[in-house]
């Protein structure tokens, strides 16, 4: 064989090679601060490796062991996204890496998590977007501003909002009196205090006519008009009509629905599945909703079946198979089947998310997991 064919070949499979180990990396970088667990659900779900912990009152990082990994020396963080975590310092805020480098300078005034590569960032009273390497992509020139959702920031500027793209051109001019973020290719927009919905080349689709309106949810918003709520698709066309005193985005194909102070549930064909019977209720979350019953919270399912009794004082949605409850004063957390699986000792709690939930107690605030362990040292 030739040495230019040897070195061709060499050359192919490096070609072939080299894409696989960057990926590899990638998905390294990626999840270095998560794990999978199975959840009580049944699914796998990504959880924290790097969890928030507090020693009197400075924050740092340990693993699920509680060893430490990145020391005890900041006033306030925030969970790992997209491989750095936001952090508190001498009243400013930068961003740290899994290995507790300080990649972003605390410099920024105010800021908040990656998204899309890009965090928000306040100097100077203006916004802005750093990348991951800390660059200012996006100039802090913005009186405010969102994270970035499908390639695109709603930012506001003379008290008018239009939306940015990754490099920071105004792509939708700020002619709008609100803009929010963008959801499955659309935005929810008030012109002339009515509300209406654009894409993302900024044409409006949905005309801003009416007085309130949700994102969309399952293929389909809230929108109220002359005091009455009802639903429209994606293409403006009233599916459901604005029949109800208030009603809420859609969530496990129902949603919740007030007809003369009462509450209860409609499918996306607008049939009345669970009769308004309740004094109050949250959206369904992982199957069951939360309720008022009496003056008692409880939970139902689809089928408008109580499964948890209405026996607590106050209460939150489901989140990967846990949901908050408050009992004579104190919080503590059930399972989908009742059971208390996290006593009720708790100031006040927050739900759980990527494993982990925010709780106060004593007066202070630390992070507990789903087996009520405790990051926290007083």
């Amino acid at each position: 064989m030739k040495t230019n064919e040897k070195k061709e070949r060499k050359y192919s499979s490096l070609k072939v090679i080299l894409p696989i180990v960057i990926v590899l990396v990638l998905l390294f970088s990626s999840f270095a601060a998560y794990q999978v667990i199975r959840t009580r659900a049944g699914k796998d779900e990504k959880v924290v490796a790097l969890i928030p912990y507090r020693k009197g009152d400075k924050w740092g990082f340990c693993n699920r062991d509680r060893k430490m990994v990145i020391p005890t020396v900041y006033d306030s963080v925030d969970l790992f996204s997209e491989g750095l975590a936001i952090v508190g310092l001498n009243s400013k805020c930068g961003f740290v890496d899994t290995k507790g480098n300080m990649v972003i300078p605390a410099v920024y005034d105010d800021g908040s998590s990656f998204s899309e590569g890009l965090a928000l960032v306040k100097l100077n009273s203006k916004w802005g977007f750093v990348d991951t390497k800390g660059n200012m992509v996006v100039r802090a020139a913005y009186d405010d501003g969102s994270s970035f959702s499908e390639g695109l920031a709603p930012v506001e500027l003379n008290n008018k909002h239009g939306f940015i793209d990754t490099k920071g051109n105004m792509v939708i001019p700020p002619v709008y009196d609100e803009a929010f973020s963008f959801g499955d290719g659309l935005a929810c927009v008030i012109l002339n205090s009515k509300w209406g919905f654009i894409d993302t080349e900024g044409t409006m689709v949905i005309p801003a006519v009416y007085d309130w309106a949700y994102s969309f949810s399952e293929g389909l918003a809230a929108v109220g008009l002359d005091g009455k709520w009802g639903y429209i698709d994606t293409k403006g066309k009233m599916v459901i009509s604005a029949a109800y005193d208030n009603a809420s985005p859609f969530s496990d194909d129902l949603a919740r629905v007030e007809v003369d102070g009462k509450f209860g549930f409609i499918d996306t064909k607008g049939k009345m599945v669970i009769l308004t019977v309740y004094n109050w209720t949250h959206s369904f979350s992982e199957g069951l909703a939360f309720v008022a019953l009496d003056g008692k919270f409880g939970f139902i399912d689809i089928k408008g079946k109580m499964v948890v009794s209405a026996v607590y004082d106050d209460g939150s949605s489901f989140s990967e198979g846990l949901a908050a409850v408050g009992l004579d004063g104190t919080w503590g957390y059930i399972d989908i089947k009742g059971t208390m699986m996290i006593p009720a000792v708790y100031d006040w709690t927050y739900s759980f998310s990527e494993g982990l939930a925010l709780v106060k107690l004593n007066g202070k605030q630390g992070y507990i997991d789903t087996k009520d362990t405790r990051y926290w040292e007083d």
